[in-house]
């Protein structure tokens, strides 16, 4: 990794995608960057290996779809294991986050954006990962 500011990458689990969002270099704002489609585990922590080396990312921020109890339920179980295999790979930090309603924020917004019922199932993924990055980027202490 280089020095100075370093990104932080956002990954939502989905069962048959992994949407993604990425911060600007300082960390200010996290932008949609697209999915993955989900395949076996071990091709899918390498693709996000790729990722991180590929944008210098210095943080992972996990989606930990806990339940609106703030229970962790079995997907919430999936994605501690996802995050702790990826903890093993990864040169970065992993942590997890909670996104509960983040996906249906996101279909909102692009509901509210006139995008197509099609069209919103390409991108809301990511979208739903740049809410959940933005929101892990807000909390994080004044640079």
């Amino acid at each position: 990794m280089t020095e100075g500011p370093a990104r932080a990458l956002a990954v939502d689990l989905g069962t048959v995608r992994v949407g993604l969002a990425l911060s600007d270099p300082l960390g200010f704002t996290g932008q949609p960057m697209g999915f993955l489609p989900r395949r076996a585990l071990r091709d899918d922590l390498a693709a996000l290996i790729e990722i991180i080396k590929k944008h210098d990312v210095a943080t992972v921020v996990v989606g930990h779809p806990l339940l609106m109890s703030g229970i962790a339920g079995e997907k919430a179980q999936d994605a501690q294991a996802f995050a702790e295999r990826l903890r093993a790979e990864a040169v970065c930090t992993v942590v997890l986050w909670d996104e509960r309603l983040t996906t249906v924020q996101a279909q909102r917004a692009l509901i509210e954006g006139n995008v197509s019922r099609r069209d919103r199932k390409k991108v809301v993924d990511a979208a739903a990962a740049a809410l959940m990055l933005q929101s892990w980027l807000d909390s994080q202490p004044t640079k």
